[in-house]
């Protein structure tokens, strides 16, 4: 496949990873738009949020339960966070392999966007 993070989660392609299990992997975007910006995805394939199936729930929540772990190792589990997910070129999703955005570190405004 030609995919930027399959290729990344299969350590093709280098990434600086803060996380990694045997269906998890994490590393900091290269594009940070905050001080804290991680990216957290499966290493299976799903193209989107609105690709997995009932069989993905336990992927799904355990890639908000590695964001909230990650939040509190770079310290900004206290002061907040916010994780988002992206669904189609719209919302901004530019890879479409499911991903989780880790942002912290300064005042997030609200609305996005």
């Amino acid at each position: 496949m030609g995919c930027l993070f399959c290729k990344i989660a299969g350590g093709e392609i280098p990434s600086e990873k803060v996380y990694e299990d045997d269906d998890v992997v994490a590393f900091r975007d290269i594009s940070p738009q905050a001080p804290v910006h991680i990216l957290i995805i499966p290493r299976a394939h799903i193209s989107g949020v609105d690709a997995a199936g009932p069989d993905a729930e336990v992927l799904l929540g355990r890639l908000l339960r590695v964001g909230a772990r990650l939040a509190e190792k770079e310290g900004v589990g206290q002061s907040g966070y916010r994780l988002v997910i992206n669904a189609g070129p719209d919302a901004g999703q530019a890879v479409f392999h499911l991903h989780c955005h880790l942002l912290g570190g300064r005042r997030l405004s609200w609305p996005p966007g």
